[in-house]
């Protein structure tokens, strides 16, 4: 299918990147095992491949898909999130700056801390959401500013169109889009460079793979960021290419069934007694809403909330749940409950922990597909066993 700006979000899911076989008719792309290629003479490749961990068709058509989704141009497809950050940070030099949040996920702090520091690169972790205030923080060493948005945990959300036009000549603007998905919010059209995914998230969305993905419409860096991928190697299984493109293709279905019943259960912890503060973008409590409704599509499955007894209140409800599951990850149809602190968070100080709010009573909600009120009952009852001297 060649795709043009009149298919829609799930029709690109669907079809871009994914032709029928043309041996075969399988309208499903096969899963291309072969470590190697035969070559029709020295340098002879056929259809460009040669290596498994140069390029794999299987791979090659999740790329084309992710490019589509994202309205980009290219794309790489990475073993894991962590693997496509750290091919955007390679973009990078020793003695640069990458500009970042606090609010941040942990092991995005932590492989930037204690892993690219080591090697030169200054990492500078700001406490704000706020556009402005990010870029004041801009000096002439810096190259490239990372944000989530929303953020993880707190769900704050960055001004990206603003980040994108007041950010000076050479710096690059980088989106993990992992929380909204482009179901939600589509980066590169607000003015990003890249944009980064977990495609072990939403974009799998049956917590059965790991993936990551790095999108872009600059040729150049596309470049830059393939020689990583190659010379590293931290690429997919080609059945783990198969799991996050057949879960792309229902993302447009999922969505709107992992955001409804979130606003659901946002509303129910706002008006809790046992609830000391809740984190929802969708919620007009909070205070980015309005930003949220001008640059997303919708608001994802996440929430976030404290509870008023403390760290033992925080431990009842999560040991009174019976349908969310205590475990680290997020965006599969099944519901997950997340204690920051020390999860997904962990490798963050304490005191920087405190300080941004990632407090020992936060609790992190990835709220599935499931019926909404048996979702609702069990946190309702959770709750009573919170609150329950």
């Amino acid at each position: 299918m060649a795709d043009t700006p009149r298919h829609g979000l799930a029709t690109r899911a669907i079809h871009a990147g994914q032709e029928p076989d043309p041996r075969t008719g399988a309208v499903v792309v096969p899963i291309v095992t072969s470590s190697t290629f035969k070559q029709d003479g020295v340098g002879g490749f056929r259809d460009g491949f040669e290596y498994a961990r140069t390029g794999n068709p299987t791979r090659r058509s999740l790329e084309q898909t992710l490019a589509a989704i994202e309205n980009g141009t290219h794309a790489r497809a990475f073993a894991s999130g962590s693997a496509a950050t750290d091919a955007v940070v390679s973009l990078l030099s020793p003695g640069d700056e990458v500009l970042t949040t606090i609010d941040v996920y942990g092991g995005t702090y932590r492989y930037l801390e204690q892993v690219k520091a080591r090697w030169g690169l200054v990492c500078r972790f700001l406490a704000t959401s706020d556009a402005e205030e990010i870029l004041a923080a801009i000096t002439d060493r810096t190259r490239l500013i990372w944000i989530e948005t929303p953020t993880n945990p707190l769900l704050n959300v960055i001004d990206i169109a603003a980040l994108a036009a007041g950010r000076p000549e050479g710096v690059l603007l980088a989106v993990d889009n992992t929380f909204a998905t482009p179901a939600l919010q589509n980066p590169l059209d607000l003015g990003a460079d890249i944009v980064a995914h977990s495609a072990t998230k939403y974009l799998g969305g049956h917590s059965d793979v790991l993936g990551g993905a790095v999108i872009t419409r600059d040729a150049e860096l596309d470049e830059r960021i393939g020689f990583h991928q190659n010379a590293v190697g931290a690429v997919p299984s080609p059945f783990d290419c198969f799991l996050v493109q057949r879960g792309i293709k229902t993302l447009s279905v999922r969505m709107p069934r992992h955001e409804d019943n979130a606003r659901r259960i946002a509303s129910l912890l706002e008006e809790h007694p046992a609830v000391e503060r809740v984190f929802f973008p969708g919620l007009p409590s909070h205070p980015h809403h309005e930003l949220a409704r001008r640059q997303m599509r919708g608001v994802p499955g996440m929430v976030s909330f404290r509870l008023a007894g403390g760290r033992a209140a925080a431990d009842r409800f999560l040991d009174g749940l019976e349908l969310f599951a205590l475990a680290e990850s997020l965006g599969g149809v099944e519901s997950l409950a997340c204690y920051p602190y020390t999860m997904t968070h962990g490798a963050i100080p304490d005191a920087q922990k405190q300080a941004i709010g990632i407090t020992e009573n936060l609790v992190r909600l990835s709220v599935g597909i499931e019926d909404a009120a048996d979702l609702l009952a069990d946190v309702e009852q959770a709750l009573a066993r919170a609150a329950a001297p």
